[in-house]
């Protein structure tokens, strides 16, 4: 499991001004933490750690030298900057269910041949118990043809009674329909106009 460093972080000093000095603000909270621990990151560690887990992945909090079992809860991305400026961790407690979300990622999509793949879906929404978190769903799509569509329930995650799904099973995840990309023919069109 990946560590990230953390600090307290004092609420005197603006997220701003730490932004600009190289660190990413968060809160941690849980079912033991009493209201929210608000930390602060360098960039550094935290884009090191986003290249491998996201949202819905469970990390090891390391808040100076006390260490937490957390969910990465939210990750704040500011577009125009280009970079994270803010990460929210839930504290995970063992014997307690958790919301989370796995990522959906659509394999092999390369093999559908006839018509086109359209992802409807980026995530699934679930609770578990901390031992029983997923971060991804990976859905194989290379078996698919026009006409195909892959649900919620026909995922492995559906199948696992450890697992509750809050997204809907009856959700559409990834479909295959038709090429509709008709360019008009400028001949047939003169043709038309000839015989009216």
């Amino acid at each position: 499991m990946n560590t990230l460093k953390a600090e307290k972080r004092s609420m005197d000093v603006k997220a701003k001004r730490l932004r600009r000095e190289g660190f990413v603000t968060g809160n941690l909270f849980g079912k033991k933490i009493d209201g929210s621990v608000p930390v602060k990151m360098t960039r550094k560690d935290v884009d090191r750690l986003l290249k491998t887990e996201n949202k819905g992945s469970q990390i090891m909090l390391d808040v100076e030298g006390t260490r937490y079992d957390v969910l990465i809860k939210e990750i704040d991305y500011n577009a125009l900057a280009g970079r994270v400026d803010e990460i929210d961790f839930q504290a995970l407690v063992s014997n307690e269910k958790v919301h989370s979300v796995a990522e959906i990622i659509l394999v092999n999509h390369e093999k559908v041949s006839t018509g086109v793949l359209q992802e409807m879906l980026g995530e699934i929404s679930y609770r578990a118990l901390p031992a029983d978190l997923i971060d991804k769903v990976k859905v194989d799509v290379g078996g698919m043809h026009l006409g195909d569509t892959i649900r919620v329930r026909d995922l492995e995650i559906a199948g696992d009674s450890k697992i509750e799904l809050l997204t809907d099973p009856d959700a559409v995840v990834a479909t295959v329909t038709a090429v509709h990309n008709e360019v008009p023919d400028e001949e047939t069109d003169a043709k038309d106009a000839e015989t009216k």
